[in-house]
């Protein structure tokens, strides 16, 4: 017999603060995609350390139409990512705005953030059909700017935390690249990992890999363009197809949680290490319970998780589809199902947890 339930009543102030935060909501989700227009028509970078431009200034130094300038204009002073000043008529960028929005070389830079969150928007609506059928969505499906956005988002993060924090975090690790080891960097991407490590360790050799064309396309020009071919090298392949053996270490930058087989690709790892060697594994925030990550950076991990790293997995071979806030636990349980004998957490940051793992 069915349950009849008893009519719950409303609480109009509730209701009414509910709306009214959707509607910052929607706000949020259309600044996105402003964002990556500001950053794209380099309308921040002209606007940082001037003190201040007119909409028709902001628009002649950029090339850009002065209407639709002056109406986003309108939006970033609305949402508090520019000042405006309504006696001169003047919109300026804060320096911490100019901070997150315009220097690539800071570990606060967002627009690849914005970037990646708007490409996984505009996929949405093949990724809503997917989830009907519980099909996959595989990395290479994606929009550029996914690519492109999830590169510029990691990539200022490794350049503050790699060389100097996360690296010397691990036993023994910093000595042999200095001496000269063999690296293998799984699941590189466009080779921003692989280039910052090369860069820092001119006696050692690396090996990047990944199983989308286009990003290894991309890590090929990359690292000519940087003049470290002879030591640096990409290929075309999944996790499980890494090429060579004996490496000094091998690492994944927040790749593992998107793989089909994250325990077949650490089986791997495993016959690719020497037997001294030591696996880096970076991966997304995340504590091992729901209610650990019922936060900002929680929050985005869960959307990009459902939007980009779940699907991605489920179009793979076996579909494990760890998530992106698997927590250390799960990674853990990988770690060891491989055969490693020795896990622990060496660093974090806001946005990443670092993992060693030996045999």
């Amino acid at each position: 017999m069915a349950t009849v339930m008893e009519p719950t009543e409303l609480d109009p102030q509730k209701l009414e603060q509910f709306v009214f935060r959707a509607v910052d909501e929607v706000g949020a989700a259309l600044n996105a995609a402003l964002v990556v227009m500001g950053d794209k028509l380099g309308l921040y970078r002209a606007l940082a350390g001037t003190g201040g431009l007119t909409p028709a200034e902001l628009a002649e130094r950029t090339g850009a139409a002065e209407r639709y300038v002056r109406e986003w204009l309108g939006a970033q002073a609305a949402g508090g990512y520019v000042e405006y000043d309504p006696e001169s008529g003047l919109y300026s960028l804060p320096p911490e705005q100019s901070v997150a929005l315009t220097d690539e070389s800071s570990p606060a830079f967002l627009p690849g953030f914005f970037q990646l969150a708007l490409g996984s928007v505009l996929d949405s609506p093949r990724i809503t059909e997917a989830a009907r059928t519980g099909e996959g969505f595989g990395w290479g499906e994606h929009v550029h700017d996914v690519h492109e956005g999830c590169e510029r988002f990691f990539r200022p993060g490794y350049n503050a935390n790699l060389v100097d924090a996360w690296l010397p975090a691990l036993e023994g690790v910093i000595e042999k690249l200095e001496r000269g080891a063999r690296v293998a960097d799984l699941g590189c991407g466009h080779g921003a990992s692989t280039i910052l490590m090369a860069q820092a360790f001119p006696r050692s050799t690396f090996v990047g890999s990944d199983y989308h064309a286009r990003s290894i396309e991309t890590a090929r020009e990359r690292v000519r363009a940087a003049g470290l071919e002879d030591r640096v090298e990409f290929e075309e392949a999944p996790a499980a197809a890494h090429p060579g053996q004996g490496y000094d270490l091998a690492t994944m930058f927040d790749c593992l949680h998107d793989m089909g087989d994250p325990i077949g690709a650490a089986r791997k790892v495993r016959c690719l290490l020497a037997s001294d060697g030591t696996w880096m594994i970076v991966e997304p925030a995340a504590g091992d319970r729901v209610e650990d990550n019922l936060n900002p950076v929680g929050r985005a991990y869960y959307g990009f998780s459902t939007l980009l790293c779940t699907p991605a997995s489920l179009s793979q071979e076996v579909g494990l589809a760890l998530g992106a806030q698997a927590g250390e636990a799960r990674i853990r349980e990988v770690v060891e199902a491989a055969g490693f004998t020795r896990f622990r957490r060496v660093a974090e940051t806001p946005f990443n947890l670092v993992f060693e793992a030996r045999p």
